[in-house]
């Protein structure tokens, strides 16, 4: 790879650690299940799009940029941990959110809460069915106008370069699986904007290893979100020059556990949600991280994975969104 393209900023010291599950795995009756802290990344509160920024904000000032300019949902972690890196680069930092079904709520909490003590310099709200992009475009347009130089990151931060850092995930818990002679048969990860399941699958695939990655959906069917996931991993693997056969095979998708719709809570997400507090004390999220407990944990209770396997839960991190659900999780008062 050409180190310049992919230069890396660094936000996180050392590798998150990968725990066992002790009590969650007895309370499902096996396999063995394990948990990649990808909530414990650097900047702001964590989660999985940090990894995607070291090589996106690289880029970025590579090239020169002062503001980055991204876009998601009202709750995005991706705006939040977008904003928490300008914020650590000195740049500035504008977003483009989607109105909730539910209508937009200026003083709602949750990560929207901390777009703005972390000093997002423009937020643009759009309908929910908008198109981002060209709306982040006019930014960028108003910003050239004023001598400016605008660096555009799609939704997630899932594009070939963004995917570099589940690339590097990847190889991250093949040196951990070597130091504690654990290997891992399955990873689980939340699959929504595709970059961290293709670049997983990428990461895995350039190190012949035989670990087989399972996203759940969090907002598509299993045939659009696979065909989403094969299009971003091909892509990533010619720009690094990956020779090794692309096929179909490699990239599997649940859609069972969506529910109505992406961010609308679910018994199941509930379920999960509560069942590794209450187990491991651990915090999960109800968009994200939530739906993808609950697929594991479906998966498990339909004998998807043998006794002996060992089970590896991609915490991609989003916790700030459960403050902005209460209602789901505090029992009512009779």
């Amino acid at each position: 790879m050409n180190p310049i393209r992919y230069e890396r900023r660094r936000y996180t010291r050392g590798k998150t650690p990968i725990e066992k599950l002790e009590r969650l795995s007895q309370a499902m009756g096996g396999p063995t299940i394990y948990i990649k802290r990808d909530d414990q990344l650097g900047l702001t509160v964590g989660g999985n799009k940090t990894r995607k920024l070291e090589y996106l904000v690289a880029d970025a000032l590579r090239q020169g940029a002062d503001t980055l300019i991204t876009c998601g949902a009202v709750q995005s972690n991706h705006c939040r941990l977008t904003l928490a890196a300008a914020v650590r680069e000195g740049l500035k930092c504008q977003l483009v959110l989607t109105e909730p079904a539910t209508g937009y709520q200026p003083q709602a909490s949750g990560n929207h809460l901390l777009f703005h003590l972390l000093g997002a310099e423009k937020i643009e709200v759009i309908p929910a069915d908008g198109d981002m992009q060209p709306v982040m475009e006019k930014l960028a347009q108003e910003l050239a106008n004023e001598g400016r130089k605008a660096y555009l990151i799609p939704v997630g931060g899932s594009n070939e370069i963004g995917t570099l850092g589940y690339m590097a995930c990847a190889e991250e818990i093949e040196q951990q699986a070597w130091e504690t002679g654990t290997p891992y048969d399955y990873v689980v990860t939340a699959s929504g904007s595709a970059g961290t399941q293709a670049g997983l699958v990428a990461g895995f695939l350039a190190r012949h290893s035989s670990t087989q990655v399972i996203g759940v959906n969090v907002s598509r069917d299993r045939t659009t979100q696979e065909a989403k996931v094969l299009d971003l991993l091909r892509s990533t693997a010619e720009m690094i020059g990956l020779h090794s056969e692309i096929g179909a095979e490699l990239v599997s998708c649940e859609d069972r556990y969506v529910g109505p719709g992406y961010a609308i809570p679910t018994e199941e997400m509930v379920e999960a949600v509560k069942l590794v507090a209450q187990t491991e004390g651990i915090l999960l999220d109800p968009v994200y991280t939530g739906k993808a407990m609950a697929g594991l944990i479906g998966m498990i209770r339909e004998g998807r994975f043998a006794q002996e396997d060992h089970v590896l839960f991609l915490h991609t991190g989003g916790s700030p969104a459960l403050y902005t659900v209460p209602e789901l999780f505090i029992p009512k008062q009779s």
